[in-house]
């Protein structure tokens, strides 16, 4: 069994809305068909879960592929990772399988792959596996690159909205929403917080300061670089103290209730190797409590324990610890919701302080402090006491974050209640921190979680706001690109910055930030990345969608043109126009429910597509009497259709007439397909909501030249000649073309045509079929790249599909696009008419306009 290829999918893909590993597999001749039961039975020794499936019958019969799906699948749930979806499906090659298997973490999926590969040969050979060890490499590999649970609690918070998120880094760096709606994060940290904001709240020194001018009780103390300064201010202020670094954070060398200065030379070390500088202040006695204030409201409050066990009279200390620590809620970093004790110095020192050392048997219910200060990050426990938080004391908490400036605040208090006022009971604010951790308020060791990522969510967006900007998918076989670009014309006549992507480029506006093909969703999610995008318009070709699905999780409007056979039929298993409109389905199955999909009623395989559509459907087509229209138009549903000399867009007893005249690419109407992508743009913008003298103002505004759509007929006047340069390349689009330019008069007809190597040698002929029935010479010339085809084998094809051409009288073949182009113009006379199927298209255009100008 080999794995040849592994892709990850991840956005909603052909398979289904999860992110997904999709693997191609091929066995070897002596591995197709079921294995023996031995085999089976060493599979489920190894690894008993795969057996345990609900799905999996305890009878049936695992081949190879199956059971690598079932490998891949379990052994992610049994690390603890979310993942139900998988699947194994022959291809039409023997002993080939597409496997898919959800996943989380993309390389936590990819580990599975290969520790079920591993699994599935040991079942083989009948050696040893070792589950366990499996096992303990995914779930650590997903603990690792998981959010931890401050982000993952603002990210679930999000989705529940219906907020789109991107992570752009490993860390807990998150972009929220798209384009000019975009919000990012840094764990607990709001992008509209200032570095300067930030910077206060580490300088601990600078933070009493300006609390304490603002009336805010804060504990007496000054920064020492040295012992000798340390221990000169604690004679100053009197024991007992707090040392802590001058820039630290996560409770990380805070040290408090020191008294002698032996304890004091530990805390202070400990202290230096956070920060070159220590702040040495006053103690105070009572509860260390956590405040949590999101922009100017109290979120939550805490109150802390410093780690501690419990001792029974039999077990030393370290036994004690061990035990806490085996807590499944607690690990060595931030990722669970506690963190496990620690016996270092610090411990040992504090230990020492009550008579204690690690290897001390403590009497039965004596309470040993591990720790004097209270952070989760160092062991210690919480208790949620949000509800009893008096209204003064929150509005101190409220005007230590507003005074340093931050939008997300963790303010660190010490006094004995909640339920008075600071200055009643003598305590007061010891810290704010910047980014603080949100553990203790989601999953307390005792109380209530509370919601605080939604409380941050608010913060960052209003009700109603789910940050997404309009998003409209456009696919088919024909059509695409200039379908994009007309509906893009239409939304930056409404006002609106727009980003767009299509097999020439990704442009801002009119800014190409892009060049190639990129109807890809590498490309739409850069456009959903940048800030200055009010809508995009994303060409979606089937490529990228089996490479890796779709870039956005839904859209507002899906527009399908049409499903051809010449679309890459062949490739990637696609073989059947059925079989390409499943692929291009994808997105009309994730329109919004509010959203709409906007399809072509002439073409049946596109028009069915509406039963897969989760929101509203515009069909149309330039037959209002087509039974598809007309069953849609009697329901009172929205369609698109030609009248007379006017495209009209009807809704019940409402209609909206744009006359053909207006929209030059149709050339009054002439041109059927420039007829149908209008019909399509018009659609669109209706779903969008637009209005219609911004809708007529970018139909009348877009000319087929090559600047605006190049390659798609684009009309050039060369001595008295008419020039039609076009990309087309599969019999759908020649046939159209075709029908095109028999509406324009010639005297004689001339074609220069090259043929695309990744199409089906039939799809090849066909092209040179169709245009033998309309034109009198054709010129044959070879793509620059010809896409794995042998010399002169396109060509070649070429010639065979103008066997027995009714109208063709001559035939050239010329190498090289340039050439074939100057020996097409050097040959036409006025009144004649020439359709050049360009290849390399910003090129050959450019040179045509070239020779239009010398004339």
């Amino acid at each position: 069994m080999e794995i040849s290829r592994l892709r990850a999918l991840r956005g909603p893909n052909l398979w289904g809305r999860h992110t997904a590993i999709e693997a191609l597999v091929t066995l070897a001749p002596d591995e197709q068909g079921l294995p023996d039961a031995a085999f089976e039975h060493r599979l489920r020794a190894l690894f008993p879960g795969v057996g345990g499936l609900h799905h999996v019958a305890n009878h049936e019969r695992l081949n190879l592929p199956r059971a690598l799906e079932l490998g891949a699948l379990v052994l992610q749930a049994q690390a603890g990772c979310p993942v139900a979806f998988s699947r194994t499906t022959p291809t039409i090659e023997p002993g080939v399988f597409q496997v898919v298997v959800e996943y989380t973490e993309e390389a936590v999926g990819r580990l599975a792959f290969e520790i079920a590969e591993a699994l599935c040969a040991a079942a083989r050979q009948d050696t040893a596996f070792d589950l366990q060890g499996a096992v303990t490499r995914l779930r650590e590999l997903d603990e690792e690159l998981r959010l931890g649970p401050s982000t993952g609690s603002i990210v679930q918070a999000a989705t529940a909205r219906g907020i789109p998120f991107r992570r752009l880094t490993e860390g807990s760096l998150v972009q929220f929403g798209w384009g000019s709606r975009q919000r990012r994060i840094q764990a607990a940290e709001l992008d509209g917080t200032s570095a300067v904001a930030e910077s206060i709240a580490q300088d601990k020194d600078l933070t009493k300061k300006l609390l304490d001018a603002a009336g805010i009780p804060v504990p007496l103390g000054r920064p020492v670089k040295t012992i000798e300064e340390a221990w000169a201010a604690v004679c100053e202020i009197g024991t007992p103290v707090v040392v802590k670094p001058r820039d630290g954070h996560h409770g990380k060398g805070v040290t408090v209730n020191l008294e002698t200065r032996e304890h004091l030379e530990v805390a202070f070390a400990a202290s230096q190797e956070i920060s070159e500088e220590s702040i040495v202040e006053k103690f105070i006695p009572g509860h260390d409590f956590r405040l949590l204030v999101v922009g100017k409201n109290l979120i939550a409050a805490a109150r802390r324990e410093p780690p501690h066990v419990i001792g029974d009279g039999e077990r030393t200390i370290a036994e004690l610890v061990a035990e806490v620590n085996s807590d499944p809620r607690r690990s060595d970093g931030h990722a669970t919701s506690l963190t496990r004790i620690r016996l270092d110095d610090i411990a040992r020192a504090r230990l020492a302080v009550q008579g204690f050392e690690v290897d001390s048997v403590p009497q039965k219910g004596a309470r040993v402090v591990l720790r004097n200060n209270s952070n989760l990050s160092t062991g210690g426990t919480a208790t949620d006491v949000t509800d009893d938080v008096h209204p003064e004391l929150a509005a101190r908490a409220v005007d230590a974050a507003q005074m340093i400036g931050l939008d997300i605040a963790g303010v660190d208090i010490v006094c004995e209640t909640m339920l008075k006022p600071l200055e009643e009971q003598g305590g007061g604010i010891v810290e704010v921190n910047a980014a603080p951790g949100l553990r203790m308020h989601l999953s307390p060791s005792f109380g209530k979680g509370r919601a605080v990522g939604e409380a941050i969510i608010s913060a960052l967006y209003g009700d109603g706001n789910d940050g997404r900007i309009p998003v409209v998918a456009v696919t088919g076989t024909n059509g695409k690109t200039t379908t994009v670009r007309l509906i893009a014309r239409i939304l930056a006549c409404s006002g609106l910055r727009v980003g767009m992507t299509n097999t020439d480029g990704v442009y801002i506006g009119s800014r190409r930030i892009d060049t190639g093909d990129c109807s890809g969703p590498k490309s739409a999610r850069n456009v959903l990345l940048h800030p200055d995008v009010d809508a995009a318009v994303f060409e979606t070709a089937r490529g990228g969608l089996l490479r890796e699905g779709l870039a956005f999780d839904r859209c507002k409007v899906a527009v399908v043109t049409n499903i051809g056979k010449g679309d890459h039929l062949g490739l990637n298993f696609i073989t059947t126009v059925e079989d390409l409109a499943v692929l291009k389905r994808v997105i009309v199955m994730n329109v919004a429910p509010d959203g709409t999909a906007v399809l072509n009623a002439a073409d049946p395989i596109v028009a069915a597509m509406a039963e897969s559509c989760p929101g509203a459907v515009t069909f149309f087509a330039a037959d209002r009497h087509h039974p598809v229209m007309a069953m849609h138009a009697a329901q009172g549903k929205r369609v698109v259709y030609v009248d007379g000399a006017d495209i009209v867009a009807a809704e019940g007893g409402q209609e909206q007439r744009i006359p053909l005249t207006r929209i030059p690419i149709t050339r009054n109407g002439t041109i059927g397909f420039q007829v149908e992508n209008a019909m399509a743009s018009i659609a669109a913008a209706w779903a969008l909501g637009l209005d219609w003298n911004a809708v007529l103002a970018g139909l009348s505004t877009f000319a087929a030249d090559q600047h605006t759509a190049p390659g798609r007929f684009n009309l050039f006047e060369y001595r008295g000649a008419t020039v039609v340069a076009d990309y087309g390349h599969n019999p759908d689009a020649i046939l159209a073309l075709v029908k095109a330019v028999e509406n324009m008069p010639a005297q004689r007809r001339f074609v220069v045509i090259s043929g695309a190597g990744d199409r089906r040698d039939e799809d090849i002929r066909e092209q040179t079929r169709i245009l033998g029935q309309a034109f009198e010479e054709v010129l044959l010339y070879q793509d620059q790249c010809q896409r794995g085809r042998e010399d002169g084998e396109v060509l070649a094809l070429l010639r065979d599909g103008l066997v027995g051409a009714l109208r063709t009288e001559k035939v050239q073949e010329i190498h090289g696009e340039f050439v074939a182009i100057d020996t097409a113009l050097a040959a036409l006379r006025p009144g004649d008419l020439c359709l050049i199927l360009i290849d390399q298209v910003e090129p050959a255009l450019a040179h045509i306009a070239e020779r239009v100008q010398a004339g």
